[in-house]
């Protein structure tokens, strides 16, 4: 198994800090997903933004469509998430 190096909810600073209270306020937890990449806080913010985009963007998917295609994707590539 890997190790990653990320940086805790509890040792985070500016940015970093601040996403991950939105991602306790979202979530209620910060998962590892975002966990690592935690020592690029821009680089998390985007993907974050990206995220949320995708999910609940406008588009002709609803918000359930999109769910099923990314636990279609997760199931298919063997991912926990």
């Amino acid at each position: 198994m890997a190790w990653i190096h990320t940086i805790s909810p509890e040792a985070a600073e500016g940015l970093l800090k601040r996403i991950y209270a939105d991602a306790i306020k979202r979530a209620g937890k910060v998962f590892n997903v975002l966990r690592i990449q935690s020592l690029y806080p821009r680089a998390l913010q985007r993907s974050t933004q990206l995220y949320l985009e995708l999910m609940h963007g406008d588009g002709p998917l609803r918000r359930a469509q999109r769910e099923l295609i990314a636990t279609a994707v997760s199931r298919a590539n063997a991912c926990a998430y």
